[in-house]
């Protein structure tokens, strides 16, 4: 019962820094689950991110996967409960009232300042999971050619981008 108590807890503080979702949270998820607590060996934890990200749904499903994986059911719903409640309460406390401040410095300031946050936690994770996850330099050199396909082709599905990452790993060239 104490495991699901520190997950709820350890989430719940991640979840009050989660500008940019899940997503911008890896390093930091890393660092508590892996490298404070070690719950989850680097290959576990790589893992179940792939996992959650590759699954349809929402992307905080990794949060659900590794709460399972430290507790059960009863972890898996303290972690995602210990996630999303501390910006839920923020987002329903803040927005009633957003309007009311239009034009207020301080709320064009974090409407500014969020988004490159939230880019650069994206940035720093999607760094974080490559570096874990061994690629080297074959692995680097595709992992930036879909990103810049995906961004540059934007007439072409994502399905056929991860077509492609499926064929590249299953003839062992990344």
């Amino acid at each position: 019962m104490q495991a699901v108590a520190e997950l709820f807890l350890e989430f719940t503080l991640l979840g009050c820094m989660a500008f940019g979702g899940v997503s911008a949270l890896i390093p930091e998820m890393h660092r508590v689950v892996v490298e404070h607590h070690h719950w989850l060996s680097d290959a576990t934890f790589v893992n179940l991110c792939a996992i959650g990200q590759a699954a349809p749904g929402p992307n905080v499903l990794v949060v659900t996967l590794i709460g399972w994986e430290v507790a059960g059911p009863t972890g898996a719903l303290a972690s995602t409960l210990g996630l999303c409640w501390p910006m839920s309460a923020v987002v329903f406390v803040l927005f009633r009232h957003w309007d009311r401040f239009r034009g207020v410095r301080w709320q064009q300031a974090v409407q500014i300042g969020v988004a490159p946050l939230a880019v650069g936690l994206i940035f720093s994770a999607g760094y974080f999971v490559g570096s874990t996850a061994l690629l080297g330099a074959s692995g680097w050199v595709f992992a930036l050619t879909v990103a810049a396909a995906n961004v540059g082709l934007r007439t072409l599905h994502p399905l056929w981008l991860i077509a492609a990452g499926a064929l590249v790993g299953g003839l062992g060239i990344v």
